[in-house]
């Protein structure tokens, strides 16, 4: 069975016969997990070239890392501006200290699920964007991309392009220079060249510069920890506490806008594909988990303490008035960086999503592609319109559509004890494809993530009020979503006919 399909650039190797690839090891393979192969001198080299790899198969012998360094490219991403934003936004709903507090833990915890997708990758050598193929079918699967990978993950790419031209924007008029149209311009076309050059290298470039991108982020947002400690009142309360039902309804909406950040990470595979098989699967779930659950408990719990020293309405300007005078360039500079780190994942991603839904281009191409209309959207809203605020508005109901997503692929992992077969999940031969399942499409996956988003709709209240909601007078979208559609694949996928003939061959589903 091919790795990949002739015509099918799906690699940024050069046209022609694929490389012959060495055979995958087998999950139960004797090898130490503690003595990963070792890389040839070129593979340890490739973060200064351009990853070569799409979304084919990562052969073995090209699998190198450890799970530990999950941990900075996770961090970086979620050492944060927007997550110190989130703690002070819990304050202004009503939240006392203690209960926003309490809600960023939980909130947070939704890092486990982001893990758990994550050990699929080193089980499979393949991205998110093709191993959801087991869960939708090769066709159904190519709508999912469009969808949750591709059109949401550009959305985001462009909210999160705004906040930081904003942000230098400001640092721009600190040094004297004075942000018209035409530098406005300048400065967002090379916070984009900046982002885009890290995804296009790739895998290799993002693991080695996140390390050192998480130490300089940490320190500078430990000067913002100290001020914030220095300024704030922990003995402070709301002035009218909130009870009752108003309470559970604030409570639950900041834990599900909380969630939304992990959440939006159903592609957590992508980062871990180029371990060995062999790697500890609970390692790279507790990496990647603690790579995004401390750094967005910390900064968010800064932004809570914040709101009781500042008004974080506008938390900017508001922190800027007890930072060092020093510093404040320092800060707008830690904001922009910071943003670069979580767009080059989400660009990266992008790509590949870009390329699992069946358009035949180039992964570093398909980059490039989503970079060009983030910038477009993203220039239309700072300089026409308020775009991005209807963008912003309807990526709130994304939790609608992602948490069952993750919901779904999390109770694959467990049904398959996490074995793919991930040459398998390359083939996208119509009829003969492990994963054609009928007409191409899984109806399990296709019935359960149906059930999961119309019963979470139905929840859901936020831009609008769902009946369910109206009834409780709280937001149970989150939870409903997530459970209905697990309970719904699990149940589908036990009484599929045939389905414990395809797992025992390609996937070791629970039960063969």
């Amino acid at each position: 069975m091919a790795s990949t399909l002739p015509d099918h650039p799906q690699s940024d190797s050069p046209a022609g016969p694929p490389a012959q690839q060495a055979p995958p090891s087998s999950p139960s393979s004797p090898s130490s997990p503690s003595s990963p192969p070792l890389a040839s001198p070129s593979e340890q080299e490739r973060s200064g070239r351009v990853e070569v790899h799409g979304i084919d198969h990562i052969p073995e012998g090209e699998r190198r890392g450890r799970a530990r360094e999950l941990f900075s490219v996770w961090a970086a991403a979620n050492v944060n501006y927007l997550n110190l934003v989130v703690g002070g936004a819990l304050v202004l709903t009503g939240l006392g200290l203690w209960q926003a507090f309490a809600v960023v833990v939980v909130g947070n915890l939704f890092w486990l699920s982001t893990g758990l997708l994550a050990v699929s990758g080193p089980a499979a050598g393949a991205p998110s964007e093709v191993i959801t193929r087991a869960m939708y079918g090769v066709r159904g699967n190519r709508v999912n991309n469009a969808v949750t990978g591709w059109m949401i993950s550009v959305c985001y790419f462009a909210l999160n392009l705004a906040a930081a031209a904003v942000a230098a924007f400001s640092l721009a008029e600190q040094v004297g220079i004075t942000p018209n149209t035409p530098i406005k311009i300048v400065i967002v076309i090379a916070i984009v060249v900046v982002t885009l050059t890290i995804s296009v290298y790739g895998h290799a470039m993002i693991v080695r510069l996140y390390l050192p991108i998480t130490l300089a982020l940490a320190a500078a947002f430990a000067v913002v920890g100290y001020a914030i400690l220095r300024h704030a009142d922990f003995g402070w309360s709301q002035p009218e506490p909130l009870t009752g039902g108003g309470l559970w309804a604030a409570v639950l909406a900041g834990i599900t806008l909380i969630a939304s950040g992990p959440l939006s990470y159903t592609t957590s595979a992508d980062f871990s594909r180029y371990l060995p098989a062999t790697t500890s699967p609970r390692a790279v779930l507790g990496w990647t988990a603690l790579g995004g659950f401390l750094p967005s408990v910390v900064v968010g719990g800064l932004g809570v303490l914040g709101a009781s020293a500042v008004d974080m309405a506008d938390p900017q300007a508001a922190l800027q008035k007890i930072l060092p005078g020093w510093f404040n360039p320092v800060f707008l500079l830690s904001l922009v960086v910071g943003t670069i780190a979580v767009n080059a994942l989400t660009a990266y991603s992008a790509g590949l999503a870009l390329q699992a839904v069946g358009i035949r281009i180039r992964r570093t191409l398909s980059v490039l592609v989503d970079g060009t209309v983030a910038v477009a959207l993203t220039l239309y809203a700072l300089l026409v319109s308020n775009f991005l605020v209807t963008v912003s508005n309807v990526l709130q109901l994304t939790v609608v559509l992602l948490g069952p997503s993750t919901a779904i692929y999390a109770t694959d992992i467990l049904l398959r004890r996490n074995h793919y077969d991930g040459r398998a999940l390359t083939d996208e031969t119509p009829g003969s494809s492990p994963f054609w399942y009928r007409a191409g499409i899984n109806p399990a996956g296709a019935l359960a993530l149906a059930a999961g988003v119309v019963t979470s709709a139905l929840c859901v209240d936020t831009l609008y009020t769902g009946p369910v909601a109206a009834l409780t007078g709280v937001d149970l979208a989150l939870p409903v979503g997530i459970v209905v559609a697990a309970a719904v694949y699990a149940l589908l996928m036990r009484r599929a006919e045939g389905v414990s003939a395809i797992s025992c061959k390609c996937l070791g589903v629970i039960g063969c």
